[in-house]
């Protein structure tokens, strides 16, 4: 019985831990900050037909953000659990919504996401080196 008691006691400390170090994923600004940039530039592109994506550039800047998070200590299972956390994804969507309309597009709007989009390939912003024009 102790040893079950322990065992369940230790699994569930291990479980709760692995979840706050997901979490804590959340507060590396430097890698969400490039999901980000991630997530405005693939809105573009799913939303107007005269943007592609850099896809090279882009799988490269992604597994570039993975690599700095494995550095910095986390597993691929947590990093994975927190990309695809629905909670984070709703706060990313948000993010990204409220940057496009600050910019003066919406976000389900083709020819106000297209304007965004050259507008940031022509800064050549993070989010524009994601693009290219067709």
């Amino acid at each position: 019985m102790r040893v079950t008691m322990a065992l369940v006691i230790g699994l569930a400390v291990t479980a709760s831990g692995a979840d706050a170090r997901a979490q804590s994923l959340a507060s590396e600004t430097d890698i969400n900050t490039g999901l980000f940039n991630v997530a405005v530039a693939h809105k573009i592109r799913k939303e107007c037909d005269e943007i592609s994506p850099r896809l090279f550039k882009a799988i490269g800047y992604l597994q570039s953000l993975k690599n700095e998070a494995r550095k910095r200590g986390y597993s691929d299972d947590e990093i994975d659990r927190y990309i695809n956390d629905d909670v984070e994804k709703d706060k990313m969507d948000a993010r990204r919504n409220a940057y496009i309309r600050a910019s003066g597009a919406e976000p389900n709007d083709g020819p106000s996401m297209c304007r965004l989009g050259h507008q940031e390939i022509a800064r050549q912003s993070q989010i524009g080196q994601l693009l290219k024009a067709r």
